[in-house]
């Protein structure tokens, strides 16, 4: 049975798309058929009155994938704002979860390995529907597709915080959290930075999957640990 992960992390611009693109080329490589989604992508550039969602066409160029781009990133907005917002400004519908999931299950009936890649962080509205009195977030999003999560942390000073609060958030909602990574988003490293890589699994009980360098590759232990709970 086909299987498959949820990319989300503390906040935006922390590295989920260098993560699911090289776990993406990993597994291609080594003969797997890969599927890949980025449900929902802001910001996106008009190209020949079309919304290009460059999140999602780098996605699919890592993992070879001939699935439409319509498939892989059902959602396309202008603004870059949280989903919710954007749809809000670009005067057009709001993500709809049971598309979302239909588009999911085409991409997964026909894949080894389908990477989802979650807009902004796990709380992050996807639109403003309420469910149980909060409006409907990404953990809707991952809880609907029935997937584990790996979060993506920024090393600097205070991601403690925001890694604190998004695992406490994932498990509130039921969430599988398959663990943690670090990824030097900036190139100054500090006390803190150089000592976060020990302190977050003591201070989250969750495993750090591993560290991300600034500008460098994703270490193959990382891959090799996804691959293997997919």
């Amino acid at each position: 049975m086909p299987h498959g992960l949820f990319i989300t992390g503390t906040e935006p611009r922390v590295g989920k798309t260098l993560i699911g693109c090289s776990l993406a080329f990993a597994a291609y490589s080594r003969g797997m058929k890969v599927g890949v989604m980025k449900p929902v992508e802001t910001g996106c550039r008009e190209v020949d009155g079309w919304l290009e969602p460059a999140d999602a066409r780098g996605l699919s160029f890592a993992a070879a994938s001939d699935f439409p781009i319509e498939l892989v990133c059902p959602y396309r907005y202008r603004s870059a704002l949280a989903p919710a917002a954007a749809a809000e400004a670009d005067v057009v519908a709001p993500p709809d979860l049971a598309e979302i999931v239909d588009a999911y299950s085409k991409i997964k009936t026909l894949s080894d390995l389908v990477i989802v890649e979650g807009a902004g962080g796990i709380m992050t509205p996807i639109n403003w529907a309420l469910v149980g009195g909060r409006c409907t977030d990404n953990a809707d999003l991952a809880r609907s597709l029935n997937l584990d999560i790996v979060i993506v942390i920024g090393n600097r000073v205070g991601c403690f915080n925001t890694a604190a609060l998004t695992i406490h958030y994932a498990k509130s909602r039921g969430l599988g959290i398959i663990g943690l990574i670090l990824n030097d988003t900036d190139a100054t490293t500090s006390p803190a930075t150089e000592s976060n890589e020990a302190s977050l699994p003591k201070m989250t009980g969750i495993p750090l999957l591993g560290r991300i360098r600034f500008k460098q590759p994703v270490p193959r232990e990382i891959i090799d640990v996804l691959l293997a709970h997919s």
